[in-house]
């Protein structure tokens, strides 16, 4: 199974938080600051909110990092919060093509760029 280490805050407003997961691949996760279920429980601002950083993030992944796809996924049975998890993905990465839940498939053989350098990035585009 793959381990995942402690998140890191990386943005906040009013309406959402972004977070950084420690990972092999670059991996972020938008929350909704309030308790919601559903996605359809969230008021459009909050959509919006949440579509404007995942596009945000999405552009600047495959810009940075040149990944072979990047996966939104909104699941969560245990966060009473609705999230989508943001991953660049690589055909050397360790779960290709399963998801990163999913069964492994090799040793990890990827050498990415730096992901403080991406955050600082992310951080400035995230707040203009």
């Amino acid at each position: 199974m793959n381990k995942r280490k402690e998140k890191q805050m990386i943005y906040k407003n009013d309406l959402i938080h972004i977070k950084f997961e420690e990972n092999e691949i670059p991996w972020f996760i938008v929350f909704t600051n309030e308790k919601k279920k559903e996605f359809s429980h969230c008021t459009q601002e909050e959509k919006m909110e949440i579509l404007r950083c995942l596009d945000i993030i999405e552009k600047l992944m495959l810009e940075y990092y040149n990944p072979e796809k990047v996966n939104i996924a909104s699941f969560g049975n245990y966060v009473p919060h609705v999230h989508f998890h943001i991953m660049a993905r690589f055909k050397e990465d360790s779960f290709f093509p399963e998801s990163m839940w999913g069964k492994k498939q090799r040793e990890s053989n990827l050498k990415l760029p730096s992901n403080k350098e991406f955050i600082s990035s992310l951080k400035i585009k995230l707040n203009s």
